[in-house]
C-alpha cells in the first residue's frame, strides 16, 4: 500500500519535468532552426570579389609611420609627451600597493575600493569628456587635464590617508581619460586614413615604450627616499614636460 501511494506520488513530478525538459527542448531547437535560417539568408546575399590589398613589409610600414609623425609638429609633441606621461604615471604606480598597504595600513578589501575609486573617475571622465570639450575646446581640455595631473600625482604622495589618496585617483582616472579621447580623436582628425594605423602604432611604441623603465626608476626611487617619494617626483617630471611642451601646444592646436 505505502509502495502504491510512492508510485502515485512520483507520477505528477515526472510528468512536470517530461513537459519542463520537452518546453526546453523545443525553445533551443527554435533557436536553432533561426541560426540555419538566418545562416540561408545570408547565403543568397550577391557575392563581391575580394580586392587585393597590398600590405608593406613591417619595417617599411614602421618607416612610413615614423616619417610621417616626426614631420608633424603637434602630434610629435604629444607622442613624447605620452612618452614622459607614461614614464611617470609607471614610476608612481608600481609601488601603489605598498604605499597603500604599508603606510596608510590599508588591507586588502581597503586597497580594492581604493583601485575601484580610480576606475570610477575613468568611467566618469568617459561620460563626460565630450561634453567638457564641446563646452570648453579641445586645448584648454588637454591642458587641464596636463596640468590637474601634475597636481594630483604631488598629492598622492602626501597623501594623508586612504580616503584622500582614493579621491585624488579617482581625479586622475578622469583627466587621464579626457586626455586619452582629446588626443585620440585628434589623431583621427589630422592623420590621413591611409597612414592611421601605422602613425598610431609608431605614436604608440613611442608613447608606451618607456614603461618598464619608467617601473624600474620608481622601484629604485622608493628604495633609495622611501614610498611617498616616486608620486612627488613624477608630478615634477611631468610639470616639467608640460612647461617645455606648452608653447608648441598652443601654436600648434590653434593652427589646426
Amino acid at each position: 500500500m505505502r509502495q502504491d501511494m510512492t508510485q502515485t506520488d512520483a507520477e505528477p513530478r515526472l510528468s512536470a519535468a517530461y513537459w519542463r525538459l520537452w518546453w526546453a527542448t523545443g525553445v533551443n531547437s527554435i533557436g536553432d532552426g533561426s541560426f540555419a535560417l538566418s545562416a540561408a539568408l545570408l547565403a543568397t546575399l550577391p557575392r563581391r570579389r575580394r580586392r587585393q590589398i597590398e600590405h608593406p613589409p613591417m619595417r617599411t610600414a614602421i618607416a612610413d609611420g615614423l616619417r610621417w609623425l616626426v614631420r608633424h609638429r603637434l602630434l610629435r609633441t604629444l607622442a613624447a609627451l605620452l612618452g614622459v606621461n607614461t614614464f611617470c604615471g609607471q614610476l608612481g604606480n608600481v609601488t601603489l600597493v605598498l604605499l597603500a598597504t604599508q603606510t596608510l595600513h590599508l588591507d586588502a578589501r581597503g586597497y580594492g575600493l581604493l583601485l575601484a575609486g580610480a576606475a570610477v573617475g575613468s568611467l566618469l571622465g568617459g561620460l563626460v569628456s565630450a561634453r567638457v570639450v564641446d563646452r570648453v575646446g579641445a586645448l584648454p581640455a588637454l591642458l587641464t587635464a596636463l596640468a590637474t595631473n601634475v597636481v594630483v600625482f604631488v598629492g598622492i604622495g602626501l597623501s594623508p590617508n586612504a580616503i584622500v589618496l582614493g579621491a585624488l585617483l579617482a581625479v586622475n582616472g578622469f583627466v587621464i581619460t579626457l586626455w586619452t579621447i582629446v588626443t585620440v580623436s585628434l589623431r583621427q582628425q589630422v592623420v590621413p586614413s591611409e597612414m592611421l594605423g601605422r602613425v598610431n602604432g609608431v605614436y604608440k611604441m613611442l608613447g608606451w615604450g618607456l614603461i618598464p623603465l619608467g617601473a624600474l626608476a620608481g622601484g629604485l626611487v622608493a628604495h633609495m627616499f622611501g614610498l611617498r617619494a616616486p608620486y612627488p617626483l613624477a608630478g615634477v617630471l611631468r610639470g616639467v614636460a608640460l612647461l617645455v611642451a606648452m608653447p608648441i601646444l598652443i601654436r600648434a592646436m590653434r593652427d589646426q
